[in-house]
């Protein structure tokens, strides 16, 4: 009797281990999956971060691109104007110089010079007119400048306002150009591509035009429009061997190919 009534209590027990034994098995395998589920969403969280730090970094670099060329354009624009100045001093001196007599003095019987009378008219330099289009530069130069300092959306109101007053300029080449860096860098796909795409068609010979078709490469590449950005860059670097924006265009070219694109 008493080993049977032994057994039972043994067995019960068992039965006890084995449910509590099960529980903490469902237990454990609740926890590992919250856990899991915990891990998931950090990843989740910290690729996001990760991207979005990228596409800060990217947008970053094209800002410093930007001012880069601005920088580069700046001092070869300050050449430029130190070589007009040079050439309008010189200019302006045989002005001068061809207006007066040059007369040598006549000397009298008595070896005392005498120096004839000059007119009046000999002693003013002639009158030079302002250089033609010197408004149009000023107009240019003031658009450059508030693109320097950052301000695009101020910048896009001046390239604007500068090709609609000299369509004809010769600085509307440069003017479109910059015009569309102002909607790039402010990312205006739109604005940019139209700027860019001017410039292309109507300033062919442009220094501009390969930069012009890099940028729109890039923007084709932001708007996943692959075989767009394929066929402008692939344009730059057969329009343009050789040159920075052919090297920058097969890198780009290069990398689309990894990506799959």
């Amino acid at each position: 009797m008493t080993n049977l009534y032994t057994r039972r209590v043994v067995a019960t027990l068992l039965g006890v281990v084995a449910a509590a034994s099960s529980s903490l098995l469902l237990a454990d395998s609740a926890t590992q999956a919250r856990l899991d589920s915990i891990e998931r969403k950090l990843d989740s969280r910290g690729l996001m971060e990760m991207s979005n730090r990228i596409e800060q970094m990217q947008r970053d670099i094209q800002q410093l691109r930007g001012d880069l060329e601005v920088q580069a354009h700046t001092l070869e624009d300050i050449q430029r104007r130190s070589r007009e100045q040079y050439l309008d001093i010189d200019r302006r001196l045989q002005q001068i110089e061809a207006g007066q007599t040059g007369a040598p003095p006549v000397l009298s019987t008595t070896d005392t010079p005498v120096v004839p009378p000059v007119p009046v008219t000999s002693q003013r330099p002639p009158l030079v007119p302002a250089p033609a289009g010197a408004g149009e530069r000023a107009d240019y130069d003031t658009a450059l400048a508030i693109l320097r300092e950052g301000r695009y959306a101020e910048a896009t109101q001046a390239f604007n306002a500068f090709l609609a007053n000299y369509p004809s300029s010769e600085y509307a080449d440069n003017a479109s150009y910059w015009l569309g860096e102002t909607y790039y860098v402010n990312r205006d796909f739109k604005g940019a591509l139209g700027a860019f795409k001017g410039l292309v068609d109507n300033y062919p010979n442009s220094p501009k035009a390969s930069d012009s078709l890099l940028k729109m490469g890039y923007i084709y590449y932001e708007q996943k429009d692959w075989a767009a950005a394929r066929q402008a860059l692939e344009a730059v670097v057969s329009g343009y061997p050789g040159t920075t924006a052919a090297r920058l265009a097969n890198d780009r070219l290069q990398r689309m190919k990894k990506e799959g694109h």
